[in-house]
């Protein structure tokens, strides 16, 4: 792959997975000259923490504002947010705007000043058909709202993965753990309150996959025409995992923004 001027990407996953799901984009990022980090979110991938230990979801995106706060100040990075990352970099972009040249939201939630955390996820789950053989965790009781959420093998195989090679939906069956539920509309919204000042002044580009089965095309698009972003990129025949479907045409798409956004 040609070298290109150095750039630091920083990778953040989607609901169950981990920095390991990045390991061919990370791979074919840095064969062609750049920096990359991959993230784990609390008690995600190989992340120490558990469950019980993320109460608020300020705690699950507390590995990446760390790491934003140990950028020295002039250093800017690429935020590349997947599917419920897009939540993770948008709280990014509100409390270190200087230090984020563009932000990539793939196939991802993207938030805005008037689409809430809570309002974007209810949309999607009146979108989504069924979540089949994930298991919900009740915590609280069965009489209260579930706190955790794993994937399913045949809803990953179904609706993540379709398109993706079969050994990578058998590494992803292996290492996906639950993902928390937050259920607190008051915390969730406090704790991503975005301003026109601080997130709306960060460059965004959307990356939309058209055979995601997941957060389906209609969906990326209504949260495109409703927060509209600076640029708009395909990666025609991709499922919801385009590092593992698409791998090759997402690491070019990324490299094409790095280059319109320095």
């Amino acid at each position: 792959m040609e070298k290109r001027d150095e750039k630091h990407f920083v990778l953040v996953h989607g609901a169950c997975h981990g920095a390991w799901c990045w390991y061919k984009v990370a791979t074919l990022l840095k064969t062609a000259g750049h920096r990359v980090t991959a993230l784990d979110m609390a008690a995600c991938g190989t992340h120490p923490s558990q469950l019980h230990e993320v109460p608020s979801i300020s705690d699950y995106f507390k590995p990446l504002t760390e790491f934003m706060a140990s950028l020295p100040p002039e250093e800017r990075v690429i935020l590349v947010g997947h599917s419920m990352g897009g939540y993770c970099i948008s709280a990014a972009m509100e409390s270190f705007p200087e230090k984020v040249s563009v932000a990539v939201f793939c196939t991802a939630f993207m938030p805005s000043l008037e689409f809430s955390y809570t309002t974007l996820y209810v949309e999607f789950n009146r979108r989504l058909d069924s979540h089949m053989d994930s298991v919900f965790t009740f915590g609280n009781g069965p009489n209260n709202q579930p706190t955790s959420l794993l994937f399913g093998p045949d809803f990953m195989f179904s609706k993540l993965y379709q398109l993706s090679p079969p050994e990578d939906l058998t590494l992803a069956v292996l290492l996906v753990r639950p993902r928390p539920l937050y259920n607190d509309e008051a915390m969730l919204n406090k704790a991503m309150i975005l301003t026109k000042d601080k997130y709306g002044s960060v460059p965004r580009v959307f990356i939309v996959c058209d055979r995601d089965n997941t957060m389906q095309e209609d969906f990326q698009r209504w949260m495109i025409e409703n927060n509209p972003t600076d640029d708009v990129k395909l990666i025609s025949g991709s499922d919801h995992m385009p590092m593992f479907s698409k791998p090759k045409e997402l690491c070019f798409c990324l490299q094409e923004i790095a280059e319109k956004y320095p």
